[in-house]
C-alpha cells in the first residue's frame, strides 16, 4: 500500500509539473526561456576539441534536447533563440567561451546552431501532441532523430562554408559525434521519460 502510495504521488506532481508549466503567464514562460538559454549557454562550455575537425564535441545539444521538453515547442525554440541572439550580441556562451556576431556567421558550427532550433521545436511539439511518444522508447527515437538532424545540417553547412566533398562533411562533421549524441540522446530519453506525464491531455494524441 506505501508504495502504491508513492506511485501515486509521483503521478500526480508529474501531472501537475506538466500542467503547471502549460498555464504560466507569458512573461513567465520567456523568464524560463531565457533561463534554458542560460543552461544551453554552461553546457556549451563542456567541450572536447578533435584536432582532425572544427567541430568538437560539447554539451550543449542536451540544453536543445530538454528545452524543448521543458518549456513545449515555441518556447522551447525561443529559448535556443535567446541563446544565438545573446550570443550574437557579445554573450561569450558560445562554445570555447566565443561570442559576437563575427564569431557566430563564421564559426563552423553554424549550422548546428540552425538545427538547435529546429530540434527544439521538433521535440516540444511531437512530446506535447502524441502521447505515445512519452515512453523511453518513443523518447529514444525522438531525440536520436533530434542529433541526426542537427548533424545533418551541421555538416552540410560545414561542407559548404569550407568547400568539402559530401564526404568529408560527413567525416569531419558526423562520424565524430555519432557514438557519443546517441548517448546522450538515450540519457535526455532517460530522464525526459520520468517527468513526462502518461496521462491524456487535451490536445494529446495516442
Amino acid at each position: 500500500m506505501a508504495i502504491d502510495t508513492y506511485v501515486d504521488r509521483y503521478r500526480t506532481w508529474r501531472f501537475n509539473a506538466y500542467t503547471w508549466r502549460q498555464e504560466l503567464s507569458l512573461p513567465k514562460k520567456v523568464a524560463l526561456a531565457l533561463g534554458m538559454a542560460c543552461v544551453t549557454g554552461l553546457l556549451a562550455q563542456v567541450r572536447i576539441p578533435l584536432g582532425f575537425t572544427p567541430v568538437p564535441v560539447t554539451g550543449q545539444n542536451l540544453g536543445v534536447l530538454a528545452s524543448g521538453i521543458a518549456l513545449g515547442p515555441w518556447f522551447g525554440a525561443l529559448s535556443i533563440l535567446f541563446y544565438l541572439a545573446l550570443g550574437a550580441c557579445g554573450v561569450p556562451w558560445f562554445q570555447g567561451h566565443e561570442g559576437g556576431l563575427q564569431y557566430l556567421l563564421h564559426s563552423p558550427t553554424l549550422g548546428y546552431l540552425f538545427g538547435f532550433l529546429v530540434v527544439a521545436f521538433m521535440v516540444g511539439r511531437l512530446t506535447e501532441k502524441h502521447l505515445s511518444l512519452r515512453g523511453f522508447w518513443g523518447q529514444v527515437w525522438l531525440m536520436s532523430t533530434g542529433m541526426m538532424i542537427i548533424l545533418a545540417l551541421g555538416a552540410s553547412y560545414l561542407g559548404i562554408a569550407f568547400h568539402m566533398t559530401a564526404s568529408e562533411a560527413v567525416t569531419k562533421g558526423v562520424i565524430p559525434f555519432l557514438v557519443g549524441d546517441l548517448l546522450k540522446a538515450a540519457l535526455a530519453a532517460g530522464v525526459a521519460t520520468t517527468v513526462l506525464p502518461k496521462e491524456l491531455h487535451r490536445g494529446d494524441r495516442a
